[in-house]
């Protein structure tokens, strides 16, 4: 007498409803559900998690999801590290996909572990070529970016395109973007559409090439800085004072400065002086996207948006979140991407540690 295999249960992934205070992104949109179905992967919403970007129930439902308890599935994905409730509704044995913040919360990550959870962190993503389509940092990096200048533009007292006009030619909006990365390229690639004169700077030199592509000028201070992974390193307490002294000012040559400038775990450098501020035109205007790591503006105050010395200073935290219909929709691709990574031929879970993004991306992967 022989005996069959019973057959394998699907997989199953559970999308909750955002929590945090302004965000309205969701990890999966509809789209990539219909994807992952095609897999044998089966999708449990909670009920409004796409509110927020815009995506109601119905649009899931029809999708091929079920809306219900994400909690109990598989896989969990989120966008926002979860909180101690959450990390409580999570079951032993189970996987985390989602931001995590590895470098500045131990805590969440020593939660995940306690709770017997095996949780990926989208920031531990390597950056490498086959990579590049779950680089969530990447795909929100460039959202926050575009918006950061819309803000500035909206906040400026001048112009971005130069204008001739019966009445006179406007002179065009001269912008400087520090640090570039794929928000600060974006950044000047949305400045010099709306019609600004651009300058990028960066203590990576290697980049200048991709700031000149882009149309923008390159301001070069002599200072280099070029640490591992694509990001540029800590500077010594001498190159920071020297980097600080050279562009306080060129600074004040800038009717809008946007700054991104960020080294992983660690405080966000100082990039632009209250001098610098103090020099610059009446009406100029400062974007510091730094503002959840403390800022690269020695006057931002996180979160708000101020006035010194007839400057605007504003801080905008969480800019993809503004922006939740296509941020989601990016993020979702990341997501879908790892987590096919994750799936047999079978679609079933069976994540290959051998494979180094599993591996670099796991930080919970000795679980108790």
């Amino acid at each position: 007498m022989t005996s069959e295999s019973a057959p394998r249960r699907s997989t199953t992934v559970g999308v909750p409803r955002e929590t945090g205070t302004g965000e309205r992104r969701v990890a999966l949109v509809p789209k990539i559900i219909e994807k992952l179905r095609t897999r044998g992967v089966e999708v449990v919403v909670e009920s409004g998690a796409g509110l927020g970007a815009l995506i109601p129930d119905d649009l899931y439902t029809a999708a091929g999801a079920t809306i219900g308890d994400p909690w109990s599935a598989d896989v969990v994905v989120k966008v926002a590290p979860p909180t101690p409730d959450e990390i409580g509704r999570l079951h032993s044995g189970s996987s985390y996909i989602g931001f995590l913040a590895p470098l500045t919360s131990p805590e969440t990550i020593a939660a995940l572990r306690e709770a017997g959870v095996q949780a990926f962190a989208m920031e531990s993503i390597p950056r490498i070529s086959r990579a590049q389509s779950m680089d969530a940092l990447s795909s929100q990096a460039g959202v926050a970016g575009y918006k950061a200048v819309l803000l500035a533009a909206e906040r400026s007292t001048r112009f971005f395109p130069m204008l001739t006009t019966a009445a006179g030619t406007v002179k065009p909006a001269q912008a400087l973007i520090l640090g570039v990365g794929v928000a600060g390229l974006q950044a000047l690639a949305t400045a010099k559409r709306l019609g600004a004169r651009t300058t990028g700077y960066d203590v990576r030199p290697e980049v200048a090439d991709q700031v000149r592509s882009l149309g923008a000028q390159w301001l070069d201070l002599g200072i280099e800085a070029v640490g591992e992974g694509g990001y540029a390193r800590e500077l010594t307490e001498e190159e920071r004072v020297e980097q600080q002294n050279r562009l306080e000012e060129a600074i004040t040559n800038f009717d809008v400065v946007i700054t991104t400038a960020n080294v992983p775990g660690r405080t966000a450098p100082t990039l632009v002086t209250a001098k610098a501020v103090e020099g610059m035109r009446a009406g100029s205007v400062v974007v510091d996207m730094a503002g959840e790591s403390g800022g690269n503006c020695a006057l931002t105050e996180p979160g708000e948006i101020v006035v010194k010395h007839d400057v605007t200073i504003a801080s905008p935290l969480n800019l993809p979140a503004t922006m939740p219909e296509h941020a989601s929709e990016l993020y979702s691709r990341n997501v879908s991407a790892l987590l096919e990574l994750m799936l047999d031929k079978d679609g079933a879970l069976a994540p290959d540690f051998d494979d180094e993004v599993l591996a670099k991306s796991c930080v919970t992967r000795e679980v108790k």
